[in-house]
């Protein structure tokens, strides 16, 4: 009777020893220093922006914007951190990872989202935009302080943990739904930027008071005290025949464009079409990017959490034929029924596998094949290439849109067909 009665707590007990054994959980346990700083406050991402993207879109068209001008602003933005991204491999290198990373999360984020709170029409955005721009800055030191000083073989999956926190979003997503429910969606909205700038700003103060600046990162400070003008060229021009010499390198910034764009048509034009075509209510567009992020971290335990790190040409074909099917679903869900809202669904479920594998993937690629060293540099320059070729898009998705709702959606499966062609050329004898 005892062996009998024990059976449930052995199975607990395994239970338990299973879930530590999983590589995903294994590595979350054993971060330790910056690795840790960054991924165990990156959820508070989810907690504040991630409640307000979801409406963005259809937030400015209710204050009177066109589709064109939604369009516009995206440009803007683009712009803005084509412009940034050049300059922040100098700015990193100059200020450090760790002061960067605080400075421009501000400037970026929180102070954006006080002019979104407040904003009453296009010029409002256009100039949140510039600003917001500027988070092309904390991409460059956020990744150099996240990956400088963490084990090498762990890259792949830490960054897995960092969008399985930006997907956390997902828990809290019935709060947005319940505001905009109540208070209808300007006012809903206001309040959730509001949140938004509050707790950014107190993401930025906990990550500054948790972590340190890395050794890579002092090193380059210490180069970069005495630095001319033709110095920061000479490492640039060095960057780019970093860049040259790597065909992995390359690659990566092939993925790292495409996925940047269909990203910005997605989350751009998602909530237009869902919204003005298929016809779901405003109050229920949260539930969507909820579903979404569930099944994104579903995907991300049980299926690009277990990927090897040097087996990487198989989940680049999945993601790429996930995410192009995810998108054809979307552009014949039909309108006005319930037909549709299923048919999202099932959409949204093939999205959340492509996108989850494919931002996993566009991340890692650049860690894995970039030099320690090379990192900033190289990392600029990527960052100004994947926005100087996005910076049409947004304006080119406006104008679709306007001519037809599904029309952007067809522009990404064809964005998405190059990255699998060039996905089949550079494994062809893998």
């Amino acid at each position: 009777m005892a062996l009998i009665n024990n059976k449930p707590a052995q199975r607990y007990s395994v239970s338990i020893t299973s879930v530590k054994n999983h590589p995903l959980v294994r590595t979350l346990l054993d971060l330790r220093g910056n690795p840790r700083a960054c991924v165990y406050t990156e959820p508070m991402w989810g907690l504040s922006m991630n409640l307000c993207l979801p409406y963005a879109s259809v937030f400015m068209l209710s204050l009177g914007m066109n589709d064109t001008q939604v369009g516009i602003v995206a440009s803007i933005y683009m712009f803005s951190q084509m412009v940034c991204a050049f300059l922040s491999g100098m700015i990193v290198d100059k200020l450090g990872r760790r002061l960067s990373t605080a400075v421009f999360d501000f400037l970026a984020w929180s102070l954006p989202c006080l002019i979104w709170a407040g904003s009453q029409g296009f010029w409002f955005f256009a100039g949140a935009a510039l600003l917001n721009g500027m988070m092309k800055i904390t991409t460059v030191s956020w990744d150099c302080l996240l990956v400088e000083d963490a084990p090498p073989d762990s890259i792949t999956r830490i960054y897995t943990w960092v969008i399985i926190c930006g997907n956390l979003s997902a828990l809290f997503a019935p709060i947005a739904s319940i505001l905009v429910s109540r208070l209808t969606m300007v006012p809903a909205v206001r309040i959730l930027y509001v949140n938004a700038f509050v707790v950014m700003t107190a993401k930025l103060l906990i990550l500054y008071k948790l972590s340190s600046e890395t050794r890579v990162g002092a090193a380059r400070r210490e180069a970069a005290k005495n630095w001319t003008m033709r110095d920061i060229i000479g490492n640039y021009a060095q960057s780019i025949r970093n860049i040259r010499a790597s065909r992995g390198t390359s690659f990566a910034i092939l993925i790292s464009v495409l996925v940047e764009i269909v990203g910005v048509i997605g989350g751009t034009f998602w909530q237009i079409i869902a919204s003005r075509k298929v016809g779901v209510p405003d109050a229920l567009l949260p539930i969507f990017p909820m579903a979404k992020s569930i099944l994104s971290i579903v995907f991300l335990f049980g299926v690009i959490g277990r990927m090897k790190q040097t087996k990487l040409r198989m989940p680049l074909f999945g993601g790429f034929i996930s995410a192009i099917t995810g998108a054809l679903l979307l552009i014949f869900a039909p309108a006005g029924s319930a037909l549709g809202i299923a048919v999202l669904f099932v959409s949204l479920a093939f999205e959340a596998l492509g996108g989850a594998t494919l931002n996993t993937l566009r991340e890692s690629l650049v860690a894995i094949h970039v030099r320690p060293e090379d990192r900033s540099g190289v990392m600029a320059l990527l960052q100004t290439l994947v926005m100087l070729v996005s910076v049409p898009f947004g304006y080119i998705g406006g104008v679709l849109s306007d001519i037809s709702k599904p029309l952007p959606f067809v522009l990404s499966i064809g964005l998405l067909s190059i990255g699998l062609a060039a996905t089949a050329a550079v494994y062809k004898d893998a």
